[in-house]
């Protein structure tokens, strides 16, 4: 069994160490067997999409974010046709923004998104770099991670966390973060997210699975270590929000 990776703009998108982010899950999917071949993409690179079953993207500063949406734009329609098969897609931190109608930066400049969501994000002089601890809608185990954003994003019906018990959620404390649609996750945490939250990792490599048509057993594998440190983290977090 073998999986096909797309990493977008590693280069540029490496805010917090991201790129654990694949790292994590290879490390996954190893244990069960499963090879996985990536691709990393410069801008100057024209990626291929079509045999993609992820693509991932991740934070950067919002001058880098640009770069990557002016170098990713013209793939819009290739990014959307990978998104409707069923490919999953995981932007995380500011390169959530890119998947919208729109980014307004701090100057007031409206630059495109990639349209696969309606959502509008507009960039602010506030930064708020913040602690984490998410309700999610797709899984039980509260999701924990950390967020650097400037920005808030309007038009979301489908968030990836409910509620946030601590942090900034897409418009205001304590909201509903991130976006979720089918197969396409985005979220403002980084963490790394996958990292810190074995359960997301675990949803991960089961939409993974069900695109190829394979049979994930019952209990996934659990690395060592893993469960214990998510465990210290949210009991950390908690200490701040009683």
């Amino acid at each position: 069994m073998e999986l096909n990776i797309l990493h977008l703009y590693p280069d540029l998108m490496n805010l917090y160490g991201e790129y654990a982010n694949l790292a994590v899950l290879r490390r996954h999917l190893g244990v069960m067997g499963v090879q996985t071949a990536v691709e990393t993409a410069a801008p100057e690179d024209t990626p291929d999409f079509r045999t993609a079953d992820m693509i991932y993207m991740g934070a950067g500063t919002e001058r880098r974010q640009k770069a990557a949406l002016t170098a990713l734009t013209p793939y819009a329609s290739e990014v959307k046709a990978a998104a409707e098969r069923g490919a999953v897609l995981l932007f995380t931190g500011n390169a959530m923004a890119l998947l919208g109608a729109s980014v307004t930066d701090a100057a007031g400049k409206v630059w495109p998104g990639l349209g696969l969501a309606e959502y509008t994000t507009v960039e602010t002089e506030k930064r708020v770099p913040v602690d984490v601890i998410a309700a999610p809608a797709l899984w039980d185990a509260p999701a924990v991670g950390f967020m650097n954003k400037c920005s808030t994003t309007e038009g979301i019906i489908s968030p990836l966390f409910n509620s946030l018990e601590l942090g900034f959620g897409n418009e205001a404390e304590h909201g509903p973060e991130g976006y979720v649609s089918g197969n396409v996750f985005a979220t403002h945490m980084t963490g790394p997210v996958l990292v810190k939250n074995p359960a997301f990792t675990d949803l991960v490599i089961r939409r993974l699975f069900a695109l190829r048509g394979w049979d994930a057993p019952e209990a996934l594998p659990v690395l060592p270590h893993e469960q214990e440190a998510y465990a210290v983290t949210l009991r950390e977090l908690r200490t701040r929000v009683q």
